[in-house]
């Protein structure tokens, strides 16, 4: 009896050896036994020499106070962003339905891709918001998302996920997706908090006189 309840573990351990001496291992040995033609090389050099200097320049956006329009599946409205601290953001959202209205307050923090020009983030806050038919009610929210400053302009292009737990709705969870488009009002200047919006600049000018006289001259400093 033991045998007969183990038995469809066991077929089920048996496809996935086959699977895998059928399929991944090959692929496996192909990805580690394939060779760059002699042409190619120089284009790989270059990638691999791109990848080791991106470390070195990667931190997490350009910019201190962004707002513009979030669109939903089902609401959209308005999102505004500013940075109080290095990595780390806070985002409020005024949201529109069908039936009801929110608000959302979301403290983020920041990590670069490749650079400041790309980056994913993670958060989480709360909201509080009015349905129609129900009345009040509220929740707690998580989010993950990445965004991308358009080269050359001041414009965000961000995508992100939020679940969402909710209190006193119909609906006990909730897993919005949504594009937001912002425009940047105050680009990254300072370090300190709310240099950008109260700074008068004198931070900046000591650090940059120390980072002068303490600074070598790097590989492609010309």
């Amino acid at each position: 009896m033991a045998f007969s309840v183990c038995e469809p573990y066991f077929a089920l351990a048996l496809l996935v050896q086959r699977a895998y001496v059928a399929q991944v291992q090959p692929a496996f040995y192909k990805i580690m036994t394939f060779r760059l033609s002699p042409y190619s090389r120089p284009w790989a050099a270059l990638f691999a020499l791109g990848v080791l200097l991106l470390p070195q320049t990667a931190q997490a956006q350009k910019y201190r106070t962004a707002a513009g329009l979030r669109l939903g599946k089902n609401n959209y409205g308005l999102t505004v962003q500013q940075k109080i601290l290095d990595k780390t953001t806070l985002e409020g959202l005024a949201l529109v339905g069908s039936r009801e209205v929110s608000a959302t307050v979301l403290a983020e923090r920041h990590f670069g891709i490749l650079g400041p020009s790309l980056n994913y983030y993670f958060g989480a806050g709360g909201h509080l918001g009015t349905h129609k038919d129900n009345g009040g009610f509220g929740g707690l929210d998580a989010l993950a998302g990445v965004e991308y400053k358009v080269a050359f302009t001041p414009i965000v292009l961000s995508l992100d996920f939020k679940p969402t737990v909710e209190f006193n709705s119909e609906d006990w969870a909730r897993f919005p997706t949504a594009f937001s488009v912002r425009y940047i009002f105050i680009k990254e200047k300072n370090t300190g908090l709310f240099d950008g919006l109260f700074g008068d600049g004198k931070s900046k000018k000591k650090e940059k006189t120390k980072t002068k006289s303490n600074s070598r001259p790097g590989l492609f400093d010309f």
